[in-house]
């Protein structure tokens, strides 16, 4: 939501007129561009990189670890 508003905020710098237009146009438009690539990566690209990433690691990761640890006396050898 705060990207969003963010980005909506900029958006008087995209159709600025006037005195000294073509700068802010020039800086609406990257800061608006950076942002929406930002949200966008961010909502989507980087969980479907998450889950192929897991999913090669279950494919092709060596042993599973286990998320219990072993109790001591379980685990030595006399």
């Amino acid at each position: 939501m705060t990207a969003f508003s963010f980005i909506l905020g900029v958006m008087p710098l995209l159709f600025a007129s006037g005195a000294g237009a073509a700068s802010r146009v020039a800086l609406g438009t990257a800061v608006f561009c950076g942002m929406a690539f930002a949200t966008v990566f961010g909502i989507f690209v980087i969980p479907w990189l998450y889950s192929v990433v897991q999913s090669l690691s279950e494919k092709f990761g060596g042993a599973k670890v286990s998320a219990k640890p072993v109790p001591a006396e379980a685990g030595a050898e006399s």
